[in-house]
């Protein structure tokens, strides 16, 4: 897996990325860890539901360039995840996506 240095430099380990299989209760995210993971889970399934009040929430623990980092960081590795995807590259894909239009 990649990890960045800085990210280990902050306590980013594989302990603590395993966390995010346990349930919530059963977790032990800091309150900024916590909106984070929930941020990208909304941009990967559901993004319509950010709302103002959920920018709001973002906006107590982030300042406006850490929320348009942590975006830009979301959407890029949920597109390069989705683009692995297409292409049957990793363990998730074996084989390309392939629609019923070609």
């Amino acid at each position: 897996m990649a990890r960045y240095a800085s990210a280990t430099r902050q306590g980013l380990d594989e302990e603590k990325i395993g966390q995010l299989d346990l349930p919530p209760e059963e977790q032990h995210f800091a309150p900024r860890e916590r909106l984070a993971i929930e941020f990208a889970e909304r941009m990967a399934c559901d993004h319509l539901a950010i709302d103002d009040g959920f920018v709001a929430k973002l906006r107590e623990h982030f300042g406006e360039p850490e929320i348009l980092e942590l975006g830009m960081m979301i959407g890029q590795y949920i597109g390069f995840g989705r683009l692995l995807v297409v292409l049957g590259i990793g363990h998730y894909s074996d084989q390309p996506y392939r629609s019923g239009l070609a």
